[in-house]
């Protein structure tokens, strides 16, 4: 069967058009004949924005929407930020794809009058570096404990909206600093406002940030097969071990569980190699964290994920999970 039209399914975020635009223009460079058109999806996270996401159920609060006009037949495929979607999809949907990944880590963006008091007076190239006291805007549960851990002193505030509203808000004068994907910040050319990039060791990523999925319909014999060039396969392995870890812990994407698999290279090819991850568990208030990671196959993605959550389960993951969904409920 074959298609003359298809409908890309999106939120209507300048980040998300940006990436459905994108995965638009590359369906039409493989089929320039083929008619592209984006339907703006507004979700319920896109509706509640003046409460953190961890209290209004973390699970699907991007997506649900999306793919239920997919399953109505209203688009044929969806265009996600991969830290979005949930481990569990809708019976008769799948991700056909997973996008080559931007940078996935954490950047940091200081106000112009923030300078550093510590080693390097008046450079910040890391959470340590920020003032005592600094006000520092984020929701995520996940950047939460990380920082805390870290610095207990920082004054962490509830900040969410689309890419341009946090940094105005920032240069509003609300906050002295704000933590944002680094993905989005340079997908929307605002990568000159970066003040920072913190690394993995100072703040763990999201599950399957940086990376664009793509899902659609199991049964859609010709989307999918459309889409089979767009999958990056080293992507993918990475995203699949991130997303195994995350399911077997039974974590939503607004919980402070974080994760970041990469593969660590021998011979050519994306089968080849040590595929790593890293990953934590940390209590709300940073108290605790609980960290590893584990080396495997990349041919055994899905195994890899498991065994590093099975390994934080057993120094007490779970406890500390459990009392992280006892405050959000």
């Amino acid at each position: 069967m074959t298609k003359d039209k298809l409908v890309i399914a999106t939120r209507g975020s300048k980040l998300a058009l940006w990436q459905a635009g994108w995965i638009k223009s590359e369906i039409e460079k493989i089929e320039p004949s083929l008619k592209v058109e984006l339907n703006k999806i507004r979700t319920t996270g896109d509706r509640i924005l003046d409460v953190p996401l961890a209290q209004v159920g973390g699970k699907g609060l991007f997506v649900k929407e999306i793919e239920e006009a997919m399953l109505r037949g209203e688009a044929d495929l969806a265009v996600h930020s991969m830290k979005d979607v949930p481990t569990e999809l809708p019976a008769g949907l799948h991700l056909s794809a997973i996008c080559r990944r931007e940078d996935p880590r954490d950047a940091i963006i200081t106000a112009p009058a923030v300078k550093s008091e510590n080693r390097n007076p008046g450079v910040i190239n890391d959470i340590n570096d920020l003032p005592h006291g600094a006000r520092v805007g984020t929701s995520s549960l996940r950047r939460i404990c990380q920082i805390l851990n870290r610095r207990p002193d920082l004054r962490l505030a509830h900040l969410r909206g689309n890419v341009d509203t946090r940094i105005r808000k920032l240069d509003e004068g609300l906050f002295d600093a704000i933590i944002l994907a680094a993905a989005g910040v340079k997908r929307l050319g605002r990568a000159d406002r970066i003040t920072a990039i913190l690394p993995p060791e100072s703040s763990l990523p999201a599950i399957g940030q940086g990376a664009i999925g793509i899902e659609c319909r199991v049964d859609d014999v010709f989307t999918n097969d459309l889409l089979r060039s767009l999958n990056h396969d080293e992507t993918s392995i990475c995203i699949r071990a991130e997303r195994a870890f995350l399911e077997r812990l039974e974590g939503g994407c607004q919980v402070p569980i974080a994760a970041y698999a990469r593969l660590e290279r021998g011979r050519p090819g994306a089968e080849s190699g040590t595929l790593f991850i890293e990953g934590l568990v940390g209590s709300l208030d940073g108290k605790t964290i609980i960290r590893d990671s584990f080396r495997g196959s990349p041919g055994e993605a899905g195994s890899v994920g498991r065994a590093l959550a099975e390994k934080l389960l057993s120094r007490g993951a779970g406890k500390i999970l459990d009392e992280v969904y006892g405050q959000n409920r």
